[in-house]
């Protein structure tokens, strides 16, 4: 019988061991932001393996696209060894079934192995995980953590988040969130420390970064993925050095609320592809507009929308028993029927809304609505705790980057974020189209003299009389 020892033929480097101690020792949340070619997905793939022998239930790696997991993980072969890097850290013997078409693997004890991607949450069902690893995860969807992470809660699993940093979105988060518990494990290690490379080495990457991306793009992502910064310049972010400014100016904060004697909530909407869905809740102010709360989800159908929105709209109240809802703005696909639905979600939501609360925002191109975006959001105050997971969004919004060309395009990459930033952008356009609020009222100022049912002989004769007298 043939015995195999786990990890599989491999040890951790000296700088890993404490990573992986803690994750021997029963570590449920670990935070490792390791420079490029640094063995994070070794330290992934190979605790995978240890923990499914040591307790029978299902993992995932996850990347943030499907595709990437097939690339960097399914199909990804060790150079040193020639060996692709599923066989190193599960060996053959150790399987039960290994199913190509859904990148799954069997063990004969009763455990799986899968790699997924995050691009695609409402494919994440069957059997809950009991283990994580979030790969890339400063790219991924952060919308899968908050599905995914009561269900670790409840069955006590374990996460690890690997990655590179890309500027101060989610990623920055949950590293400065397990900074700050005591039973978290976080690291940010960068090419430097770890003694792989050589100052030369490092020297001739950063040319070749130069070389491949152009002076800025390819400076900002040699610091970015070597020396793990996360305040290098984010190339292509559409609108990420704005939210910076916001926050500075203090214009992201919880004392940004729902003011009862203001105008009602106009709400713009994003319903993209596989049907993730984004809403922004925009109330106009005087000189610009308070983005009071956010809501995103997958995989729910305009029927279930409605009454969800109907029910956070429930949490607010205009004086004088107005309707706090001013308009539904839905893209142009909400008007598309598809076999498995009688009616549109424009259809719908009028139904449910009624004629004068729904609308389709006009059809503009992505640039106007980008350029709407940029005027628009120096006037915008957002709530920092409900808008949390769309300022996530917005920060990761990019355009679309061409290796062939070595520039940035003009329309947006198509990924998680373009969610976030589509809704917001369509509520921009509506913003910039629409009138502002009236100032408010001021109140009648008079004064007070007394006696007020006096003629005006009456008022003559109790006047001072001036009197001419001669020297």
């Amino acid at each position: 019988m043939t015995t195999i020892r786990l990890p599989n033929n491999w040890i951790p480097r000296d700088y890993q061991l404490p990573a992986w101690r803690y994750m021997q020792n029963g570590g449920k949340h670990c935070e490792l932001v390791w420079h490029r070619r640094s063995g994070k997905d070794e330290v992934g793939l190979h605790f995978c393996a240890v923990a499914a022998f040591r307790r029978v239930a299902q993992y995932w790696y996850m990347l943030p696209e499907y595709s990437q997991a097939r690339k960097a993980i399914w199909d990804a072969i060790n150079p040193h060894t020639g060996k692709k890097r599923i066989d190193e850290a599960f060996p053959i013997e150790l399987r039960k079934t290994t199913r190509n078409d859904e990148m799954k693997i069997i063990f004969k004890n009763g455990s799986s192995f899968q790699a997924v991607g995050s691009d695609d949450p409402s494919k994440l069902v069957g059997s809950p995980p009991a283990g994580i690893v979030y790969s890339e995860w400063a790219l991924s969807n952060p919308a899968t953590r908050a599905y995914l992470r009561p269900i670790l809660m409840e069955n006590g699993g374990w996460q690890i988040f690997n990655t590179t940093p890309r500027g101060r979105n989610h990623a920055y988060t949950t590293l400065e969130a397990a900074r700050h518990n005591p039973e978290a494990f976080a690291q940010v290690l960068d090419a430097t420390q770890t003694g792989i490379f050589s100052p030369e080495q490092l020297e001739a990457e950063l040319n070749n970064y130069i070389a491949d991306f152009g002076e800025d793009y390819g400076r900002s992502k040699f610091e970015q993925e070597y020396l793990c910064s996360f305040d290098a310049a984010n190339l292509g972010a559409i609108l990420a050095r704005q939210i910076t400014i916001s926050e500075r100016a203090g214009k992201i904060s919880d004392d940004v609320i729902f003011d009862p004697n203001g105008q009602p909530i106009q709400i713009s909407v994003d319903i993209g592809r596989r049907d993730t869905a984004t809403w922004w809740f925009w109330q106009p102010t005087i000189g610009g507009y308070n983005i009071i709360d956010y809501d995103s989800g997958f995989g729910i159908d305009a029927e279930e929308w409605a009454e969800r929105i109907h029910k956070r709209l429930c949490k607010y109240e205009l004086s004088g028993s107005r309707n706090p809802l001013g308009c539904i703005w839905l893209p142009h696909d909400a008007r598309t029927k598809t076999f498995s639905a009688k009616e549109s979600a424009i259809e719908i939501f009028l139904k449910f809304f009624g004629n004068d609360k729904c609308d389709i925002t006009p059809q503009t191109s992505i640039a106007d609505r980008i350029n709407a975006a940029r005027v628009i959001i120096s006037r915008v105050r957002f709530n920092e705790t409900n808008c949390k997971v769309g300022l996530d969004g917005l920060r990761a919004w990019s355009y679309a980057y061409s290796d062939i060309t070595k520039t940035f395009g003009s329309a947006p990459l198509h990924d998680w974020a373009s969610h976030d930033g589509d809704g917001f952008s369509y509520g921009c356009q509506i913003m910039q189209m629409a009138s502002p609020p009236p100032p408010p009222l001021e109140e009648m100022k008079g004064l007070y003299v007394g006696q007020t049912d006096v003629s005006l002989n009456d008022m003559w004769k109790q006047s001072p009389k001036q009197t001419n007298s001669r020297i």
